[in-house]
């Protein structure tokens, strides 16, 4: 399958421990500016480490540790985290979902795409100030920077809201010791 991530999530399990401060070692965001990483799909977690290696995203912290890795530790890295299994558990009524945001990131904020983000427990403000990237065009993507372009500040936060309200459980893989 194109794209498919073939990276060996123990070789990721020790390359984590850099990550661990701000994504936690299971991937479960440390700071609220940091997103949680636990769970998401191993091809989104690896396209994302590549563009900040790359240049094509930036950020002062992620792009200096991008650019550190090879393809192999990338791979590694997203096959460890996207083994960890996140839970979303939605309180409000499914039928309250940002429609703009459901379709492609689920009511609940876990995908099915393998290139789309879970946003289920994210904290309002990162997903406040990337759908504002995407607006303003400081962040680009074929899909996220059209949609957010017609979005107000209060339907930024209203997604943001909503989906910083989901309850996110990140357990690790099947017949795996949750990281320590």
């Amino acid at each position: 399958m194109p794209g498919e991530i073939r990276g060996d999530p123990q070789a990721g399990r020790k390359l984590a421990g850099q990550c661990r401060t701000c994504h936690g070692l299971d991937g479960y965001a440390k700071i609220p500016i940091a997103p949680h990483i636990g769970g998401e799909p191993a091809e989104y977690l690896a396209a994302q480490l590549r563009a900040f290696r790359d240049g094509t995203r930036t950020h002062e912290m992620m792009s200096v540790v991008a650019a550190a890795l090879t393809d192999e530790q990338i791979d590694d890295l997203a096959a460890w985290y996207g083994a960890q299994v996140a839970t979303a558990t939605l309180e409000a009524d499914p039928e309250d979902a940002p429609e703009l945001c459901a379709g492609c990131h689920g009511v609940d904020g876990i995908t099915e795409d393998a290139h789309t983000p879970n946003l289920a427990g994210e904290a309002n403000i990162y997903i406040d100030t990337q759908l504002k990237a995407f607006r303003s065009g400081k962040r680009v993507h074929e899909v996220m920077t059209d949609i957010a372009a017609d979005m107000t500040d209060e339907e930024i936060r209203a997604a943001a809201d909503w989906y910083g309200a989901v309850k996110l459980e990140i357990a690790p893989p099947p017949g795996e010791d949750a990281p320590k």
